[in-house]
């Protein structure tokens, strides 16, 4: 979710890269919430850190606490960011829960990017 709605968003500023600590499917649930707010992350694939390794980057933001104590050193990078968001994917609970649980989420993560101001 966070590389949709940073590309959505702010493409213009930034070229976005997206990876976890680990590849992985990406959520149907946040497939069909990133869907409410106009914005298709369908064709998106969730790519492990390590096919990252050897690029440098402006900056490195995690989200969760256990990317930011997983996630490699970039070389080269000027900022490593960090905001622990809750995981989503953990929620347990009916269809709706979890919908909401990413909505939840979602929202929150495009908030934090809104207020991102790089120097």
């Amino acid at each position: 979710m966070a590389e949709g709605l940073l590309r959505h968003d702010h493409g213009d500023r930034f070229d976005v890269e997206s990876a976890g600590t680990r590849g992985t499917t990406v959520r149907p649930e946040a497939i069909a919430v990133m869907k409410e707010i106009g914005i298709d992350i369908s064709g998106h694939s969730s790519k492990g850190v390590d096919e990252f390794a050897e690029r440098s980057f402006d900056y490195v933001v995690t989200v969760c606490d256990n990317a930011r104590e997983s996630c490699p050193i970039f070389p080269g990078h000027g900022n490593r960011i960090h905001h622990n968001f809750e995981d989503p994917a953990a929620t347990e609970g009916t269809e709706s829960e979890r919908l909401a649980a990413f909505r939840r989420v979602r929202d929150q993560i495009r908030e934090y990017f809104n207020r991102f101001r790089p120097d």
